[in-house]
């Protein structure tokens, strides 16, 4: 069970981002990333294809899973941990003690 999951509201504790929140779009666990929506934009020279147009374009660029804390009911930084209750295992903030799925 992973501690980040897509549709998470997660804040950037370190980097150019640093601070910044946005939802999680995509995570990949095998390389320990995760794609937030609006965080870590770089520019991508894309090719002209039937679909989209030449040119350069502005796109999210994974950021990894170390520099993401989740955000609790305030939007601030909180750790995660797990615990069982009523035998399905959840994830809990730390900071304040609420389930945070299930």
């Amino acid at each position: 069970m992973q501690k980040i999951r897509k549709g998470d509201k997660v804040v950037v504790l370190t980097g150019k981002d640093k601070g910044r929140t946005g939802e999680v779009i995509q995570v990949m666990p095998k390389e320990d990333r995760a794609v937030v929506r609006g965080v870590n934009m770089v520019k991508r020279h894309q090719r002209q294809t039937q679909t989209a147009e030449a040119g350069i374009i502005n796109k999210e660029a994974s950021i990894h899973l170390s520099n993401l804390a989740i955000a609790d009911k305030e939007g601030k930084p909180t750790r995660v941990g797990f615990q069982v209750i009523e035998g399905k295992k959840v994830r809990v903030a730390k900071r304040s003690g609420e389930v945070i799925d299930g």
